[in-house]
């Protein structure tokens, strides 16, 4: 049953993407902070996933991630941990980059289901959002 729900997202997802060009590879890296926080960037270096075959790549065929490096799926509603090699933090974010949920240390093969209003989710290294809450608001640069 939860092999066809993924199934059934997977083919809504390609079904309602409707692009028709491929963009590149990954958009240019900006920086992400805590709203109203210190200053202090939570990601250094974030890089924007927001065609489908970013957002499907994603993190696969990486042995692991710096600590400073981030990726930002946009839009995106879930993620899994399938074929992953390395735990990983995932914040999953409003439109206005609110944080709804926090997944912490994320290992290889798990699930991770967003809240409805989900509508793009950042990955990390494991211990890299240690410092973001829900409810925090996160802005880009």
């Amino acid at each position: 049953m939860l092999f066809n729900a993924i199934k059934l997202n997977l083919i809504l997802e390609f079904e309602t993407c409707n692009e028709t060009s491929e963009s590149p590879i990954l958009k240019a890296m900006s920086r992400i902070l805590i709203k109203d926080g210190p200053g202090i960037p939570v990601v250094e270096n974030v890089l924007i996933a927001e065609s489908l075959r970013d957002r499907m790549r994603g993190l696969l065929g990486r042995t692991g991630l710096d600590p400073e490096l981030g990726m930002l799926l946009r839009p995106c509603k879930s993620i899994h941990m399938w074929f992953m090699r390395f735990p990983i933090d995932a914040a999953f974010l409003d439109q206005n980059l609110q944080v709804l949920k926090m997944a912490r240390n994320l290992r290889p093969w798990q699930l991770a289901f967003a809240p409805r209003a989900t509508t793009c989710v950042l990955e990390t290294a494991a211990g890299v959002l240690d410092r973001v809450q829900q409810g925090d608001t996160l802005i880009l640069e």
